[in-house]
This record gives structure tokens, C-alpha cells and sequence, in this order.
């Protein structure tokens, strides 16, 4: 009888999930752009995978309509290069930016998870994308709706709710 070799946990391929990959949740145009390599570490590893368990639980709510992921896991390099948040949550692997066109725009992608049982920490509408953040293991989700109004050269702003 063989054996099988270990899987590489960092093998872009890996499936994280029926529907995701690491190569997925690991993308960084930006950051590629830029030579800097997005290798997650630590809980985030771990933590990438309960987050592409949460995008299964999204695309059930979304009739099963692809999600394209602009942005997942952030090196802190990557964040700082973007300018993230010190807290994103992209740092931690528990978060997602992403459109889901086949289903519609981002406010009806928002509107469809607000309204349902989706267990999500963070859901903010960003006017031409979504970002859903996952709660950390052990952690109580939020389930904290938000709209980011964005003005040009002004710090990003947060409504409660989708606006």
C-alpha cells in the first residue's frame, strides 16, 4: 500500500474549500506589481480556510454564482502598500473583497447576506465591490453591516447599514 505524500500547505493549489484555493485567497495584484510575495503564516493559514468556508456559505446564499476575489489574505507588507487598516482583518486571512457579478451588483450581493443566516463578523458594502470579514475562531459573530463612503484624499467613512 502507498502512501500519500503530505500536502504542501502552501501549494497555491491547495483547495481550501469545494469552491476556493489558496492561489485564490492569496492574489495581489498590487502586491505583485510591487515583487512583494503574499505568503500567509501562522493562524492565517488556518484562518484562510474558515474564511473560504464562508464564501461557500456567501455563494449558497448568492444561488451558487461565482465569487471572484480581488483581495484576501494581505502580508502586512501588502496591507501597508494598499493602504489597510493596521487591524484589517486581510492581515489575519479572515477577510474577503469580491463581486459576484452572476448574481448581481455589490449592493444586491450585500443586501442578499445582510438578509441572510450567514454567519459573517463584518459585511461592508464599497460601492463597486464587498468585503466580508469572518469571526475569529472562538469569536461571537457581528454580523455588523456597513457602507464605506469614500471622498477623495478623506480618510474612508462608515455608515451603519447599507446606504
Amino acid at each position: 500500500m502507498q502512501t500519500q505524500a503530505p500536502q504542501n500547505p502552501h501549494d497555491p493549489q491547495r483547495r481550501l474549500s469545494p469552491h476556493f484555493s489558496l492561489a485564490e485567497l492569496t492574489v495581489s495584484n498590487s502586491g505583485a506589481r510591487a515583487g512583494l510575495r503574499n505568503v500567509p503564516v501562522g493562524t492565517a493559514l488556518d484562518n484562510l480556510t474558515r474564511l473560504a468556508q464562508l464564501l461557500e456559505s456567501v455563494r449558497t446564499v448568492l444561488h451558487h454564482a461565482p465569487i471572484l476575489v480581488s483581495s484576501g489574505y494581505r502580508s502586512p507588507a501588502i496591507n501597508n502598500l494598499v493602504g489597510g487598516s493596521l487591524a484589517s482583518a486581510h492581515t489575519r486571512g479572515l477577510a474577503a473583497d469580491f463581486i459576484a457579478p452572476r448574481f448581481g451588483p455589490p449592493r444586491a450581493v450585500c443586501e442578499a447576506i445582510r438578509a441572510s443566516s450567514v454567519q459573517f463578523d463584518q459585511l461592508i458594502f464599497e460601492g463597486t465591490w464587498v468585503h466580508i470579514a469572518a469571526p475569529a475562531a472562538g469569536a461571537v459573530p457581528r454580523r455588523e453591516v456597513l457602507t464605506a463612503v469614500f471622498r477623495g484624499g478623506m480618510p474612508v467613512h462608515y455608515l451603519k447599514g447599507i446606504a
